[in-house]
């Protein structure tokens, strides 16, 4: 009896044990780290206290850093996440072919990071890029795409998506396989046109594969650091730091100039904090979305209830 409470537990013991190791410890290594005068030649030089922190939340580039961060987050996640639900509904209808199609989204996925900034690096190339080309040739004005401004930004966020859309459309496409086709049929019956029966069938029930996806982006979204780092020779985000993410100032500190691991080091637990943060609002919001429209089983049972109560003194 003792071995059957024990054995799930000695099953699942292996991952948390190498979790442990590569996951935890170096993280609250770099809790320690961050709270040391520690140089990347020198080694550990004594400790600080908070004043790695205190360093880096009063640099201008930091807060620089975290606003492109955040845009270029919202301008790759939010169209992803959309595109990919449109793109699964297409591959979840009867095409010839089906296996096809299903896999060749897949594509983008497993082309490498550093590859496809290259590619798009040069789609995007301020004097010969080829989006600037067909802008010109159909007589709008050329992009500064490696300029000031939101456009780099979105450059950036097409390489995200052209990566990521495939990859979660597959996602949404195996929990609209789950949903039930007697659903869809009842709803049709009852004269719901495709687009009523999606967005008020299909889209509430792929709730908790939404929450999922949202969060999965929301955590490697704020983690970005290739495509920016490849989307120009320098590397270093910009003259100005215009396309500089959190990841990227990281480094920068850490393997830079100043060569200070204890800096780098409370930027990396800064912007785990941040993600964090910004998981659990997103979690939220999908979340308080996602229900809208649909009711829970306890107001559901209240309102029959209720219904039941009128139709008895209606009766009376």
């Amino acid at each position: 009896m003792a071995e059957v409470k024990v054995s799930p537990y000695l099953y699942i013991a292996p991952f948390f044990i190498v979790f442990a190791i590569v996951g935890l410890f170096p993280l609250l290594y770099t809790a320690w780290v961050s709270t040391r005068h520690w140089d990347l030649l020198g080694g550990d030089m004594g400790g600080s206290g908070v004043a790695n922190y205190s360093y880096v939340l009063a640099q201008p580039r930091f807060w620089k850093a975290l606003g492109n961060t955040f845009s270029i987050f919202v301008l790759s996640s939010v169209p992803q996440v959309i595109a990919a639900i449109l793109i699964a509904a297409v591959l979840n209808a009867n095409l010839r072919a089906r296996t096809f199609w299903r896999m060749g989204v897949l594509v983008p996925y497993v082309v490498a990071p550093v590859a496809v900034s290259l590619i798009f690096g040069q789609l995007f190339a301020d004097q010969s890029g080829a989006v600037n080309s067909v802008l010109t040739a159909i007589g709008l004005p050329a992009i500064a795409w490696h300029g000031a401004g939101l456009w780099p930004h979105v450059a950036i966020a097409s390489m995200v998506n052209f990566r990521w859309t495939g990859y979660n459309a597959l996602i949404f496409l195996a929990a609209m396989q789950a949903i039930p086709q007697d659903l869809i049929e009842a709803a049709v019956v009852d004269g719901a046109g495709r687009a009523q029966t999606f967005l008020r069938i299909t889209v509430p029930m792929l709730r908790p594969t939404i929450i999922f996806v949202v969060i999965t982006s929301t955590i490697g979204g704020l983690q970005i650091f290739d495509e920016p780092r490849m989307f120009d020779t320098g590397g270093m985000g910009g003259a100005d730091r215009q396309w500089m993410t959190l990841s990227m100032y990281l480094y920068e500190l850490g393997w830079g100039s100043q060569m200070n691991m204890g800096r780098s080091a409370a930027v990396a637990w800064l912007l785990f904090l941040v993600i964090v943060i910004f998981a659990l609002i997103n979690f939220a919001v999908t979340r308080r979305i996602s229900s809208t429209g649909t009711a829970t089983p306890r107001r559901r049972n209240r309102a029959a209830r209720r219904s039941g109560t009128r139709t008895t003194g209606g009766n009376r």
